[in-house]
């Protein structure tokens, strides 16, 4: 029997792939475990091996051409079997039964596969990070009855790292929508459904639900029905109603959860924003693109009864709970250790001054401390290693994540190559993260491969604290505020400008004497700056 081999999914980020080159050719034998193919992915070429044994009967995708994953690549059988069938996209029953949804499967939900037409698609919840476990949907573009187009954007997805769009990768009708905004649900659960116009679906999605049907299962489901259109309104508390959005004509209220949510992380009156989306419903880029207007009106605080217990209730969203998994991980089993030094500030200050009076140049100490970070990491590789359970690895590059507090809890974004940026390059960078990570509008691959972390509470007049290591990595520091005090300077107290900093170690990647021997050469560089132009 004939095994067809689809273009197979090599990172979690892909979506098509590219052959580079074949290793074996139609009518080469293929033993298990040989290399098929060299694969381009979106981040590295990958040999491809055979899970299958017989002779390379055809080749789908030729050398230097790309197809979407799961798309046909090659068939492996026997010598001279037909595959006609297989080309022509008729498949016998038999291999559908193995390759679609096994024998028991179909038995369990009552499913005639040999009826099931082509159509119809199960979009599941996506897997939109290396670490996500669940999806909240904050919005949909899409409602049920809608024609949906491949590339459309179906819904906002709330992940434990941001809110990103997700796109349809079919061309239809939205027949289903499994989960309502608002609601959330693990990764693969069912999403929405998507085929032709009337397609009744009512059997699968609740085989779907019962019986934990994938869209690797079942892809497809016949008859024809009128759907109607539905609407929705959102349900409307009374501790809401100070933040009411305008209403239509209908008396409707209609306000986005994204938008709900960006508006208050904004600290913006719903009741003062036009709504630009059908039936007036406020949406995302109203938020985004509104004015505020002064207002005279002070806000008033919520009232409590004296003697009287009150509490607000706020469920955990996605990222909290990524935030507290991670760091727990990491705190109870990394062996963390801390080391404390204090920098006299007073060169850097005055360093500082002189670069900003450049044209169009502004540069923060933060931007010192992660150059200056950097340049000591070069100096010090084992501090900027990482543990994994089998293995240390020591990092060449640089990559600095920099901690941005958001409303939901924190994000790491990473400046890449750090030791190899200017300082002006390092602000634009870090600034342009920052703004980008409180509007959700960062890139996961700008949240990932960082070798150090910089933590950085000195603007809120922190003067020192300590943080937890961001695992694999081996270290974090944690900078305080600039204090000005007095200090002893050639045997004299005068006045003086210092900061606080405070290393975590992992102590399995990571000695005191080490981590000592990082903070002296990032003293040098902080204490007189001008070195790290040289």
């Amino acid at each position: 029997m004939a095994e067809v081999i689809n273009m197979p999914r090599l990172s979690d980020t892909m979506e098509e792939g590219t052959v580079a080159s074949w290793l074996k050719k139609v009518g080469d034998t293929v033993e298990e475990g040989d290399i098929l193919a060299e694969i381009e992915t979106d981040k590295a070429t990958m040999e491809f091996e055979s899970f299958y044994e017989g002779v390379l009967l055809h080749i789908g995708v030729a050398e230097g051409e790309t197809t979407k994953v799961d798309e046909l690549l090659a068939i492996i059988g026997e010598k001279g079997e037909d595959i006609s069938a297989f080309l022509e996209g008729t498949k016998p029953l038999e291999s559908i039964e193995n390759e679609v949804v096994s024998e028991e499967a179909v038995e369990e939900v009552k499913i005639d596969v040999a009826e099931i037409p082509e159509g119809v698609v199960m979009v599941t919840m996506p897997r939109l990070s290396d670490t996500m476990e669940e999806g909240t949907v904050a919005s949909w573009l899409k409602k049920v009855g809608d024609t949906v187009e491949e590339g459309d954007i179906l819904a906002e997805i709330e992940t434990d790292k941001a809110t990103m769009e997700f796109e349809s990768f079919q061309s239809g009708t939205l027949l289903h929508i499994g989960l309502e905004e608002g609601e959330s649900a693990k990764v693969d659960s069912l999403l929405a459904v998507i085929g032709p116009k009337g397609a009744e679906v009512s059997q699968l999605v609740t085989n779907f639900k019962v019986d934990g049907i994938t869209d690797s299962q079942v892809e497809t489901v016949a008859e024809t029905i009128d759907i109607p259109e539905i609407q929705t309104v959102p349900e409307v508390k009374k501790t809401d109603i100070q933040n009411m959005p305008k209403v239509n004509s209908s008396g409707r209220l209609f306000v986005s959860p994204l938008a709900k949510k960006l508006a208050e992380e904004k600290n913006i009156s719903l009741s003062q924003v036009q709504g630009s989306g059908e039936n007036g419903r406020i949406i995302k880029r109203d938020i985004e693109s509104f004015t505020p207007v002064a207002s005279t009106s002070a806000s008033v605080a919520k009232f409590i009864p004296v003697g009287q217990e009150d509490f607000d209730e706020i469920t955990n969203s996605n990222m909290r709970k990524a935030i507290a998994k991670n760091l727990v991980k990491s705190k109870f089993t990394a062996p963390h250790y801390y080391l404390n030094v204090e920098f006299d500030m007073d060169n850097a200050i005055a360093f500082r001054s002189q670069y900003n009076t450049l044209p169009e140049t502004k540069i923060s100490f933060n931007d010192m401390i992660v150059k200056a970070c950097a340049l000591a990491l070069k100096q010090h590789p084992q501090v900027n290693s990482q543990w994994f359970d089998d293995k240390m690895r020591m990092n060449n590059h640089v990559h600095i994540g920099v901690a941005v507090a958001v409303p939901d809890g924190l994000v790491v974004p990473v400046v890449r190559f750090a030791n190899e940026q200017s300082l002006p390059q390092i602000n634009i960078a870090v600034k342009d993260y920052a703004v980008r990570a409180r509007n959700k509008k960062l890139a996961l691959d700008e949240m990932e491969g960082s070798t150090f972390t910089i933590s950085n509470l000195g603007m809120f007049g922190i003067e020192s604290f300590t943080s937890i290591i961001n695992q694999p990595n081996s270290a974090i520091l944690s900078v305080g505020a600039i204090v000005q005090k007095p200090v002893v300077k050639d045997g004299q107290v005068i006045a003086g400008n210092t900061m606080k900093l405070s290393m975590a170690c992992d102590h399995r990647t990571v000695d005191g004497a080490t981590g000592a021997q990082f903070l002296q050469t990032l003293k040098g560089y902080i204490e007189n700056p001008v070195t790290m132009l040289i």
